[in-house]
């Protein structure tokens, strides 16, 4: 059934218009090949949600279907580089290192030649891909959110082989625009940082835009960012969030066309107002409308070469309890602190050994002179958008996502983990992998990273 709906969904987008099988000239001159396709990834049971620990129970029906989208890229020179965006909470460590590893033996992919990326829409569901060492076994996802988190790995390889297999002669553009929805959401208050719309706060509203042309001028697929949390909903029901009705709203615009999301650094921002679906609509209208107004320009021409790197960076960790703290935060008033504190005690009364830092992935893509794609692992909140478009800027323009390649917790930037609240270090109590909140080192570590890669890709 899912295979003849994945069917279905290829002729309704369009797609087998484009999956060409010639390797003759690029349209119009331009040496790219581009292949996309699309699968649909909602749930077919009622899986525990991922977003928000507040939730009792698990889902109860679909507003919105969910999907995870690919699009190829190839240069003249045969490099490629396959983007997949999912209409879920986050990409697990786990499932970009299967992938990484399946695609490179399979479709001879390199690591760097694979970007994932999350919406994180908290209409989701919760999931696995394996079992981590450091897991308790005491989560809420049930054997069916493995069973999901499983059979998605399988969508997915078999989806960036298909993007790959619809490798045919196309053309890139770059243009931008802005949408105004997002709001930073970190309010200062007598009482410290509070979860609240904050106008003066910092905020990155650009829509950048990657048109994809075939042959004739075809409008093949459309990639479009944006830097804000997926949370204009809290229901029992999948929902793909503003970012989800965006892409329905240009792919109704552009018959043929598939339209993929790719999340920005929006950490510490919210969609307001929110909690309706009429909202989140509103939304994703919005969003649509600013990438609309991005291909209503000329773009600017993207040209090879494609030339892309990919590293990981440690994140040290803050001063980790010892097991004494720990045993001493069981009588936290604060159930989620408390929570935390057995859980790692219970791994050093275990015998083992706390890890002190953790891995973040961290990849720059260059596409000649005319565009630079930075993908950051983690919930980066928008200082690192902020700063990076600053110390990159030159003749390329600069796009930065976040929530890319592994989403294990925020990445606050110095300026929020010295602040405090929720995005700073509050956040980390809820996690099974971290014993202690990111050392204040963790902005220079980043930063440095990308510097370092795109140092690299210059020579």
């Amino acid at each position: 059934m899912r295979h003849l709906l994945h069917v279905i969904l290829c002729v309704a987008l369009g797609l087998t218009g484009f999956a060409a099988e010639s390797h003759g000239a690029p349209a119009d001159g331009n040496p790219w090949k581009a292949g996309v396709a699309a699968v649909l990834i909602t749930p077919e049971k009622e899986l525990w949600m991922a977003g928000y620990a507040s939730r009792n129970k698990p889902a109860e029906g679909k507003e919105t279907e969910l999907y995870g989208k690919a699009v190829a890229l190839e240069d003249a020179q045969g490099a490629r580089l396959v983007m997949v965006t999912l209409d879920l909470i986050g990409v697990p460590r786990t499932l970009r290192k299967s992938l990484e590893k399946r695609c490179g033996e399979a479709y001879k992919l390199p690591p760097e030649g694979l970007l994932l990326n999350a919406s994180h829409t908290h209409s989701g569901p919760e999931f696995r891909v394996g079992r981590l060492p450091w897991d308790d076994g005491n989560l809420k996802p049930t054997r069916d959110s493995e069973a999901y988190g499983e059979h998605l790995e399988e969508q997915l390889f078999k989806l960036i082989g298909e993007a790959l297999d619809h490798l045919s002669p196309a053309k890139l553009g770059y243009s931008h625009a802005r949408a105004g929805f997002a709001m930073n959401r970190r309010l200062p208050s007598p009482k410290g940082y509070q979860n609240s719309p904050n106008p003066d706060g910092p905020v990155d509203q650009s829509v950048p835009v990657l048109r994809v042309e075939g042959e004739g001028g075809k409008l093949l697929a459309v990639v479009f960012g944006y830097a804000c949390h997926n949370t204009s909903l809290a229901l029992y029901k999948w929902n793909a969030d503003y970012a989800g009705y965006a892409q329905e709203f240009l792919q109704a615009n552009h018959p043929g066309t598939v339209a993929l999301f790719m999340m920005g650094c929006g950490g510490d921002q919210n969609p307001y107002p929110r909690k309706t679906v009429e909202m989140a609509q509103q939304h994703g209208r919005a969003l649509a409308n600013g990438v609309e107004t991005a291909l209503s320009v000329a773009p600017r021409e993207v040209n090879g070469p494609l030339r892309s790197a990919y590293g990981e960076v440690a994140l040290d960790y803050d001063a980790i309890p010892t097991a004494e703290e720990f045993r001493q935060r069981l009588e936290s008033k604060n159930k989620v602190e408390a929570d935390h504190a057995k859980r790692f005690l219970a791994r050093l009364d275990a015998g083992e050994k706390l890890a002190m830092s953790y891995p973040c992935p961290v990849q720059v893509i260059r596409f000649g002179d005319d565009l630079v794609l930075v993908a950051i692992g983690g919930e980066t909140c928008v200082d690192y958008s902020l700063r990076l478009k600053k110390e990159l800027a030159g003749e390329a323009a600069v796009w930065i996502a976040g929530y890319s390649n592994d989403v294990m917790g925020y990445i606050p930037s110095r300026r929020v983990r010295e602040e405090g609240g929720y995005e700073a270090t509050e956040a980390m109590r809820y996690s099974r992998t971290h014993p202690a909140p990111w050392a204040p080192t963790l902005e220079e570590k980043i930063i440095g990273k990308v510097h370092e890669l795109d140092r690299g890709l210059k020579r």
